[in-house]
């Protein structure tokens, strides 16, 4: 009986030692289980974590990009409304040389008559004048008709030109100047020197200096003078010609009512 008992308690602490060491064996297999989920944890977070930070990178890139295009945007923008400043400008521009432009066809249409007037007017002016410097006058008139019938020259040019011609007989008038010429008196010719005094008094001396005459607007032409002008003439003649000192003399002059 006793050693039944103890082969029975030699089985049993044989089933038990067994039974221990197969719990440690799967407490062994388990601890293996877990460490390598764990490393396989560790490794998938460390994967995790660099597709995080490729992402991360990516989105940096992608964030400075954006910044970029807007900064790019706004520049663009800014520069489209100065682009859109400057067309608008230059279209009110256009707009205001266009009117410009027909606001000159008015004008020539206006101007071109009125030039015709002024040379049409210049002409019966000199005609109606003293007759000095007739020859010279009369030319610069039949210039300006010429000039008026030509596209040659602008219509600026054209105005310009009669502005001159107007110009010239306005110092006419403020003027003390001498040409030689030639008078018809008896049906002779005689040279003389014309001396004008503006256009108050218009006078003639023989070149001989024996003979003198004031031109009557009146009657349109010319009386002869008494020989006592003769001296005052003749100086009258050189001051003009820079051939004499200022001085002074006395000759007559025509009735207000004749010189006009």
């Amino acid at each position: 009986m006793s050693k039944v008992s103890n082969r029975t308690k030699i089985a049993s602490a044989l089933l038990g030692a067994m039974a221990l060491a197969g719990s440690n064996v799967v407490a062994a297999d388990q601890l293996s289980n877990v460490q390598k989920a764990d490393s396989k944890i560790h490794a998938e977070a460390a994967s995790s974590q660099k597709k995080i930070n490729k992402y991360f990178d990516q989105a940096q890139d992608m964030l400075f990009e954006y910044g970029s295009v807007v900064d790019e945007r706004e520049s663009l923008k800014s520069y489209n409304d100065y682009v859109a400043t400057l067309v608008a400008d230059q279209e009110a521009t256009m707009k205001s040389i266009q009117q410009d432009i027909d606001g000159v066809d008015a004008l020539r249409q206006g101007v071109v008559p009125l030039m015709f007037k002024m040379v049409e007017a210049l002409e019966q002016f000199i005609a109606l004048d003293l007759p000095f410097n007739q020859e010279i006058r009369q030319e610069r008139v039949a210039r300006l008709k010429d000039m008026l019938s030509t596209a040659e020259v602008t219509l600026a040019e054209k105005y310009r030109l009669i502005l001159d011609a107007y110009n010239i007989e306005r110092e006419y008038g403020s003027k003390m100047s001498v040409e030689t010429g030639q008078l018809e008196m008896d049906g002779k010719e005689i040279l003389v020197d014309f001396i004008n005094f503006g256009r108050v008094a218009l006078y003639a001396q023989s070149l001989d200096q024996k003979a003198a005459w004031m031109y009557n607007a009146e009657s349109k032409g010319w009386d002869k003078l008494e020989d006592g002008y003769l001296r005052n003439i003749t100086k009258a003649i050189r001051q003009a010609r820079g051939q004499g000192a200022p001085d002074m003399f006395a000759l007559p002059i025509p009735a207000a009512e004749a010189a006009q």
